[in-house]
């Protein structure tokens, strides 16, 4: 099976998914708001295009699939507000379409479990534009897939420049847990949902193993060979409000659905599987 995607907000996560469509004979055409990045999106086999609605008009003609990544905020869903109308008008034409959301709509758990099926009620701003942004997708009558991401980590993005800097830090609040994804996993996450569509499918895509922020810095301290970092207190670190607010929610996320529904069978199962392969990857 090939089709067309079209991918807004071509960043990290949707980089990894195109990979393996391309690589499968798929046109994928990714927006930036930027022409920096062109080469860059050019040179992974995706033809770039600038997120304006000059440079989009006519853009949805022969787009099979839509994915979805780039973030809401207080004047609601970008995407939407550009071409929302025009989407809907097309609708019949689109055999899928999937929304990249967060856990962070799932709110604070103090450490408790959540799935697919638990209340939002997000305590961060950012979380309740995902909210509004999931809603207003909803409402649309597309063949909607939600993926509700935990921390994605991956090539280029994880602890071990922190770590060798000597910039890393262990923040130590009692009880914090995140739960955290490679972007493989993403990536074979969406595909095989791309494989098998079910309209209106919520995803908790995540590992099997949420632990302490501190926990992973001091692991991957140790396959440096270097110190751990010392703790520093929640309370009295100086962080700045936005690092602040991750520490606001603490839950354990379930990815059931994705194991079941889908027959994923995750590549990196937990921090550990997905650091030591970055590390061997990068020697």
């Amino acid at each position: 099976m090939t089709g067309r995607l079209l991918s807004f907000g071509h960043g990290y996560s949707a980089r990894g998914v195109a990979q393996l469509l391309v690589s499968d004979g798929w046109d994928v055409l990714g927006t930036t708001r930027s022409r920096d990045n062109f080469e860059m999106i050019r040179a992974s086999g995706v033809s770039p295009l600038l997120f304006t609605k000059n440079d989009l008009s006519g853009v949805l003609e022969g787009v099979t699939h839509l994915l979805i990544s780039a973030a809401p905020d207080a004047d609601g869903d970008p995407v939407l507000n550009l071409l929302g109308d025009e989407i809907a008008k097309r609708r019949g034409q689109f055999e899928w379409v999937g929304y990249l959301s967060t856990t962070g709509v799932y709110g604070d758990h103090q450490g408790g479990w959540v799935d697919e099926a638990t209340p939002l009620t997000p305590s961060t701003m950012r979380g309740k534009y995902r909210v509004a942004a999931e809603i207003a997708w909803q409402e649309m009558g597309l063949p909607l897939h939600i993926f509700r991401l935990a921390g994605i980590y991956g090539p280029g993005r994880g602890p071990f420049s922190k770590v060798k800097s000597g910039k890393a830090r262990r923040i130590i609040k009692e009880g914090q847990v995140f739960s955290r994804i490679h972007v493989a996993d993403i990536a074979q996450t969406i595909l095989a949902s791309i494989d098998k569509p079910n309209a209106g499918a919520v995803y908790n895509v995540c590992d099997n193993f949420a632990a302490p922020p501190e926990d992973v810095i001091a692991y991957a301290a140790e396959l440096l060979g270097l110190p751990v970092p010392k703790d520093d207190d929640f309370e009295t670190a100086d962080m700045t409000p936005m690092a602040r607010s991750f520490y606001s929610e603490s839950k354990r996320v379930k990815n059931d659905r994705v194991k079941n529904d889908l027959g994923i069978s995750l590549i990196y199962p937990d921090y550990k599987a997905g650091l030591r392969a970055l590390l061997a990857d990068a020697t």
